[in-house]
């Protein structure tokens, strides 16, 4: 029987870059058959310019949770956030998912699977700004109340690898892609 996988979960305030990040990452290693790309479950419509994600009503998604679908769910911002519990057999069985996570449902996340690493994006302050006012989805008040009330830091005993993202994306997402080879080989079948 296989050694259990991983799940590797990317957190961190917004505009820090998650997307990006994953998305290198994705791009880099998509051929690789132990390696998935998780595609969360949100309550909101995906708009195909940042993240892609299945939508589902609040309604469906309370009963999807309650039915135990999701490995790991939240909430934040008004909306409802789940990865869908099937990923919990792919990793079991050797593989490596890389997931945008939340640092509230870490917890979950350790509970759902047995080898967890946090990758915990950052980014200077102005350039969070940038990012997330460039998104055009909140207000310059609005921004500024998310980065008074944002931190960068994961709290709890967990296996935490930091990524700056404030230079290029490439150096960024190549220390990410770097991390998930060394995940794939540490469990080489």
């Amino acid at each position: 029987m296989a050694e259990p996988g991983r799940i590797i979960v990317v957190v961190g305030p917004s505009g820090a870059g998650k997307d990006s990040v994953i998305n290198y990452a994705a791009a880099a290693l998509r051929s690789h058959p132990r390696f998935a790309v998780v595609r969360r479950v949100i309550t909101r419509p995906s708009d195909h310019d940042s993240e892609i994600h299945d939508t589902m009503a609040p309604d469906a998604f309370a009963a999807k949770k309650a039915a135990g679908g999701f490995a790991a769910s939240w909430s934040a911002h008004g909306l409802d956030y789940g990865i869908p519990a099937e990923h919990r057999a792919f990793v079991a069985n050797g593989g490596v998912a890389l997931c945008n996570g939340s640092r509230k449902a870490l917890d979950d996340f350790r509970a759902a699977f047995a080898r967890l690493t946090v990758v915990n994006v950052t980014a200077r302050p102005e350039i969070l700004a940038a990012r997330l006012a460039a998104r055009g989805r909140e207000s310059a008040d609005q921004i500024a109340a998310r980065l008074a009330r944002s931190t960068m830091a994961v709290h709890g005993d967990f296996d935490v690898v930091t990524i700056d993202n404030s230079g290029t994306l490439e150096a960024a997402g190549e220390r990410l892609v770097a991390l998930i080879r060394e995940s794939l080989a540490a469990n080489e079948p």
